[in-house]
């Protein structure tokens, strides 16, 4: 297509032979890999034109010098403006959901970062609010059109911005809450499922609630009629709600947060349920399944990220070990164990070799039904493994 915009863009000059991952699908290109930016130092955030050593285009990314990461690759191939770029990758996000989310959810990734061609930009869909973090320079530029493009394709009641986390103060950039269109909209109902959910945008999460386990909370009520459930972590009772639904014969709920069991009581009688329905603990799950007299028939173990960096994860295997040794001890005979990482800076086969290891000190023989992962609203690209970062498994008693 025609090139309207290389020449007001920098030149990225890639080394000799370091252009293979991003020829690959790899959107981040690392400062080592970059022989010459022209003219140098580009602001943080610019577009740049990426370039192979012999100088043939590979595509158009944002910069930022004063980042390892130092561009963020949006486009292979072409140069196009960042508004007809904006604007198709989101209608290309809009058409993959509405062909793969079940008619009874409204509450689903509408925009998943690099996975959607889109670096440093979340949107998550609950019904009528859409809630978006920014979390790098680059896509702090491309706030106004993703606004405006949203506004044109969806009609919101409200875009919420909620930016903040350890990759924006790497990029040099402070945490951001806003309106950025329609009306100020502090809670909304969403459904997930069929299942009717209570999203806090003041105090939740994220973004609010945690879209990234819709599926796996499915499979859990898919399998839980008549079981002994334990919603480990539970937040704000999503994994609880789909035992409930799917016919468990008792649920009990266990967080550090007597907020999040607050609203999770709330989505309790929201979904017509007695109190009754779900036994809430408020502590820690660790010591709640070490010295619990009871057994399960389903143990959900969902902690938060255990490995806040990469220094962290020698530290944050051994919490692996020791969280998933108690929840074995604690399945009844027959039982299953569904059990989760969400660190990023923690390997899924690390993950993996932990779970293997509490198995052995539990003295139990699990088998391995399903590996498990977020659902297809949260798409990676295939060359970007580093992308991925919730790592589940299903296993089964012997």
């Amino acid at each position: 297509m025609a090139n309207p915009v290389s020449a007001t863009l920098a030149r990225a000059i890639l080394k000799r032979g370091r252009e293979g991952p991003v020829r690959g699908g790899n959107p981040w290109i690392f400062s080592q890999a970059i022989e010459r930016i022209e003219p140098p130092s580009p602001e943080a955030g610019a577009l740049v034109t990426v370039h192979d050593a012999s100088g043939a285009l590979i595509g158009m990314g944002y910069c930022n010098p004063a980042t390892t990461i130092a561009i963020r690759m949006i486009a292979w191939g072409e140069t196009p403006t960042i508004e007809e770029l904006v604007v198709r990758r989101l209608k290309g996000a809009l058409e993959l959901r509405r062909r793969i989310i079940r008619d009874d959810t409204n509450a689903y990734r509408l925009v998943n970062g690099d996975g959607d061609g889109l670096s440093g930009v979340v949107v998550d869909r609950f019904g009528d609010v859409l809630v978006m973090q920014i979390l790098t320079a680059g896509a702090e530029r491309m706030r106004p059109t993703i606004v405006a493009a949203l506004n044109e394709l969806l009609h919101p009641r409200s875009i919420i911005e909620r930016s903040h986390g350890a990759v924006r103060k790497q990029e040099g950039l402070e945490d951001y809450t806003a309106v950025l269109a329609g009306e100020p909209v502090t809670e909304t109902i969403a459904v997930e499922n069929g299942i009717k959910i209570r999203i806090d945008f003041e105090h939740g999460q994220k973004t609010g609630y945690f879209l990234d386990q819709r599926d796996n909370r499915a499979m859990a009520g898919a399998i839980v009629s008549g079981a002994r459930v334990l919603d480990a972590f539970c937040y704000q009772g999503g994994f609880s709600l789909a035992a409930i639904a799917g016919g468990a014969s008792k649920v009990v709920a266990v967080d550090t947060s007597a907020r999040a069991l607050e609203i999770a009581r709330r989505n309790l009688e929201l979904n017509g349920h007695p109190a009754s329905a779900v036994e809430f603990v408020h502590g820690e799950a660790g010591k709640f399944m070490a010295e619990t007299a009871n057994r399960f028939d389903l143990i959900v173990l969902d902690p938060p990220p255990l490995a806040g960096s990469r220094g962290d994860a020698e530290r944050a295997g051994r919490l692996y070990v020791e969280l998933n040794t108690v929840a074995m001890r604690a399945i009844a005979p027959g039982g299953r164990l569904m059990t989760f990482s969400c660190s990023t800076h923690f390997r899924a086969d690390d993950f993996v070799r932990a779970v293997r290891f509490a198995a052995s000190n539990a003295g139990r023989t699990l088998r391995l039904l399903a590996h498990l992962g977020p659902g297809p609203d949260h798409p990676v690209l295939l060359g970007h493994g580093e992308g991925e970062y919730l790592t589940g498994l299903l296993l089964a008693d012997l």
